[in-house]
């Protein structure tokens, strides 16, 4: 909530306005009657779909993947995002763009395929990846660590 994802998208504006090529994702509020019911993935080619919504039961099915209130709905994530993370990596060297990542955090995590596939945009040659991470609160996440203490990462606090 300090503005991470509005962030994003003024710099995406920028750049896709400046002519440069990008691609990737942002994750979005989703509200109903002013209260916040989950969170949906708008891609920048402007396909969107849930990433998770309040669960109306307590009740957790094993196959549940969940972050507090919300259940995560895993396989809609990767069919938006997947693709796009691919396309990327295995565009030509003279297509080096910039990939925007909006957020590699908990619920993201969730899935397998969408770890290795930032592993694979990270270590891609002329990729330029802006992303938001989470700040460490509680048990810390293999993947975010891992992109934190990268020597090729720059990394801003945003308050």
């Amino acid at each position: 909530g300090v503005g991470k994802t509005t962030l994003i998208q003024k710099v995406t504006q920028a750049l896709k306005s400046s002519g440069i090529p990008i691609d990737g994702f942002y994750t979005e509020e989703v509200r109903e009657g002013g209260r916040r019911t989950g969170f949906d993935v708008v891609t920048l080619s402007g396909k969107r779909g849930p990433l998770s919504r309040v669960s109306s039961d307590s009740s957790t099915s094993r196959r549940e993947h969940r972050v507090g209130q919300y259940v995560v709905d895993l396989l809609s994530f990767e069919q938006l995002v997947l693709p796009m993370l691919r396309n990327v990596n295995h565009g030509s060297d003279a297509e080096k763009k910039i990939c925007v990542i909006d957020e590699i955090g908990k619920m993201e995590l969730f899935s397998q395929a969408f770890i290795q596939a930032v592993r694979q945009t990270l270590t891609g040659s002329g990729t330029v990846v802006l992303g938001t991470i989470p700040i460490p609160k509680g048990k810390p996440l293999d993947l975010v660590e891992e992109i934190r203490s990268r020597k090729d990462v720059k990394v801003f606090n945003v308050s």
